[in-house]
């Protein structure tokens, strides 16, 4: 089974979170003493425990460059200790110049496969952004690397980190940019639903959503209405790790009676096609 959707900070993180306060993502999201952080290490015994094969190890959107790239070298460490069960995807913080463009192919060069947990502000796919998101996704594209990017229902209750990437700005981003390896986090805030119509299904081809965290937005009816609407080879299995387990989501799956086959492409089948197409690419580029 792979998890598609895990996070993991260093230790030195995790030991004094007050000190990166500093970051406003951060804070909103870790600020409660409540909310769980978590090393590698943390991770792979939670992998063990839930039966967990490999997991997709993310970072989150810092605002500060150096905390991209601080954490960045975190995950590329990790998943030389741990090649066999963690796969890592980078970060960067979106703005004009190269120096985000330049991480980006750091990350691809040290071995990471994608580019997420990236929070996309909808100004970037306005004009005052037409300079900074195109060089941006070409770069990700050129280096065969995944983007994973965070997104938020446009309804409903509040929480920390929601956020603004809401299904239409994920629409436009998909549309602008035909072709890119894309995974959408947390159903794409219900994206899938507007598969019904035909026209938004066609664009929706070859996009991949995950289902992190989905106890707390969704019910489990969203597994068979987005396979029945998008099948089955467009969803992901994650579970937002540190902030829910996998039993958790195992075990809600599993209540559905799903075909065995389905299941199976949800749990892992997917991901690995996913992170074959990757690496392989990865491997011919030398």
């Amino acid at each position: 089974m792979i998890d598609f959707h895990t996070h993991i900070v260093p230790p030195s993180v995790k030991q004094d979170r007050d000190s990166y306060f500093r970051d406003p993502l951060f804070k909103s999201l870790y600020f409660s003493p409540k909310a769980k952080l978590a090393t590698a290490e943390d991770l792979i015994a939670r992998m063990d425990k839930d039966g967990i094969d490999m997991s997709v190890a993310l970072n989150i959107g810092w605002s500060d460059d150096d905390l991209c790239a601080r954490t960045n070298d975190y995950l590329m460490e990790s998943i030389v200790r741990y090649p066999h069960r963690l796969v890592g995807f980078g970060t960067v913080v979106l703005g004009p110049g190269e120096k985000a463009l330049r991480e980006v192919e750091r990350c691809a060069k040290g071995g990471l496969c994608g580019i997420g947990e990236m929070r996309l502000d909808r100004r970037l796919l306005e004009a005052n952004g037409a300079g900074v998101l195109p060089p941006f996704i070409e770069t990700v594209a050129a280096y065969n690397l995944a983007l994973l990017v965070h997104a938020s229902e446009p309804v409903g209750h509040d929480y920390p980190g929601k956020w603004d990437t809401t299904p239409e700005v994920l629409y436009a981003l998909i549309k602008r940019f035909p072709g890119l390896r894309l995974i959408c986090a947390h159903w794409g805030g219900g994206l899938p639903l507007y598969g019904l119509m035909p026209e938004v299904k066609a664009v929706l081809s070859g996009i991949m959503f995950d289902t992190a965290a989905s106890p707390y937005l969704y019910s489990p009816a969203i597994y068979k209405e987005v396979i029945e609407i998008l099948g089955p080879e467009s969803i992901l299995f994650g579970t937002d790790y540190p902030l829910l387990t996998a039993a958790r989501l195992l075990k809600e799956i599993r209540s559905l009676a799903l075909p065995v086959q389905v299941e199976e492409a949800i749990l892992s089948g997917n991901a690995r096609r996913l992170l074959d197409k990757i690496s392989g690419k990865k491997e011919n580029r030398g």
